[in-house]
């Protein structure tokens, strides 16, 4: 009987034992629950999933700048590095360099790179650009200001008592708009060489071509000499004014011409009484009246011929009444005239 009874203990044990370990077993292998809803989840494991990048076909530009063969951002970051540098700008002889920034233009890369992804090698993608235009219309107003330049007629001095003329220069002027518009296309074609700008040329209007006569007038000799420009053309003996009402040395021109002048007395001591005198023979001014700048000075022709080639006037030039008339045909109003004490 005892030995019946250990059996049944030790056999009893034996399966308590073999089932705590199947609980285990259960317990190990059973979903695990989610806490106060009773209903299990599966935990899984997963594996990091790595994307290639996107290479844009070979041979492709945006704007003119290669990108073929780059991912996004390098070639992101080599059209931002080009479009970022100055425009350079030639107006005549200078250069001024202008940054995208000063008329705040901004490139559409991301569009740009967006077609760019797509298409076939080989490919042009042009940038879009946006531009202040009130900013662009501003700079180029500035530059006008800077670099406009106003023509430079020719003009005469002397040099051995002889007429020099310097040619003087042509005048230039920005076009604002076509300057406007090529600004805008450098900056879309991503172009960064020296870009000239459109000017609007302004002529002189006297040049050594068409200068025209030139008279110097030698007070000392009492003569006068004219010009073609600086070549010597034709010799006059004149009368020139005495000590007492000399003939003013300097640079004047001609700003008036009259046919058969009226005499007027002038304010001077020596005219004082005097009255107008008419056209006609007894015309103090004789035929023809070429007055000069200098105030109450001119070149006339008189009936007093026997004072040619003497220092004989109240300040005036007088010539033989035939010369005064060839002279006046032969010069006009602006014609440069020198009085120098040779």
């Amino acid at each position: 009987m005892r030995s019946s009874k250990t059996t049944s203990f030790f056999l009893g044990l034996l399966l308590a034992v073999v089932g705590l370990f199947a609980s285990f077993a259960v317990v190990a292998t059973a979903p695990a629950q989610t806490a106060g809803t009773g209903s299990s989840s599966t935990t899984t494991t997963t594996t990091a999933s790595t994307t290639t990048p996107i290479v844009i076909a070979s041979g492709v530009t945006v704007g003119g700048v290669p990108v073929g063969g780059m991912d996004v951002d390098t070639a992101r970051a080599m059209i931002e590095a080009a479009f970022n540098r100055s425009l350079v700008l030639r107006i005549g002889g200078k250069r001024v360099a202008l940054a995208p920034s000063e008329i705040s233009a901004h490139p559409d890369i991301e569009g740009a790179l967006n077609v760019a992804q797509s298409v076939q090698p080989g490919e042009k993608v042009p940038l879009r650009v946006t531009v202040n235009a009130r900013k662009l219309h501003k700079y180029v107003l500035k530059l006008g200001r800077r670099f406009n330049r106003a023509p430079v007629d020719a003009h005469v001095y002397l040099r051995h008592l002889r007429p020099q003329i310097s040619d003087g220069r042509p005048g230039h002027q920005i076009k604002v708009t076509a300057v406007q518009r090529a600004i805008r296309a450098a900056l879309a074609a991503n172009r960064r060489f020296a870009l000239t700008l459109p000017l609007k040329k302004i002529s002189r209007h006297l040049t050594k071509a068409n200068f025209g006569p030139v008279i110097v007038i030698r007070r000392g000799s009492n003569h006068l000499y004219l010009y073609k420009g600086m070549h010597f053309w034709k010799r006059f003996p004149v009368a020139t004014g005495q000590s007492i009402y000399p003939t003013p040395l300097g640079h004047y021109e001609i700003v008036v011409k009259w046919k058969n002048p009226w005499w007027y007395p002038p304010n001077s001591a020596w005219a004082k009484g005097e009255k107008p005198v008419p056209p006609g023979p007894g015309n103090p001014l004789g035929t023809r009246w070429m007055g000069l700048s200098a105030s109450g000075v001119g070149i006339h022709g008189t009936p007093e011929s026997s004072s040619i080639g003497y220092s004989l006037s109240h300040g005036c030039i007088r010539m033989y009444i035939p010369d005064a008339e060839w002279l006046f045909n032969h010069v006009r109003v602006g014609t440069q005239v020198f009085i120098v004490q040779q």
